[in-house]
């Protein structure tokens, strides 16, 4: 075997069952998961608002549409992903998102 470096070992747990391992530097510095707030909606491509659907105070239901993203040459109507109240609206038509950005707030 080749020489390396000795990484420092870490213990993880895996359906309750302990295991050693050395992590690659990669793994030790990936971003942590951070679970979907399902009260923010955020975009998930870059592009255009057109058109927004929705006000504050709106109760919306499961697949009601909030909003259309243009992105790619493609116009998505972007739905409620279940039934909610809109506490807020962050973007306007015209204005251009990023990937990321909050779209509308949920109470």
């Amino acid at each position: 075997m080749p020489a390396t470096k000795t990484q420092p070992r870490q213990t993880i747990a895996l359906n309750g069952v302990l295991y050693e391992t050395a992590l690659t530097r990669k793994y030790a510095q990936r971003k942590p998961y951070v679970p979907k707030d399902p009260k923010r909606l955020t975009a998930i491509i870059p592009g255009l608002i057109l058109e927004v659907l929705v006000k504050p105070g709106d109760r919306v239901t499961c697949g009601q549409g909030l909003l259309v993203l243009e992105a790619m040459k493609m116009q998505n109507r972007i739905a409620a992903h279940d039934g909610a109240v809109v506490k807020a609206v962050h973007v306007a038509p015209g204005e251009t998102v990023t990937k990321g950005q909050l779209l509308v707030a949920f109470q």
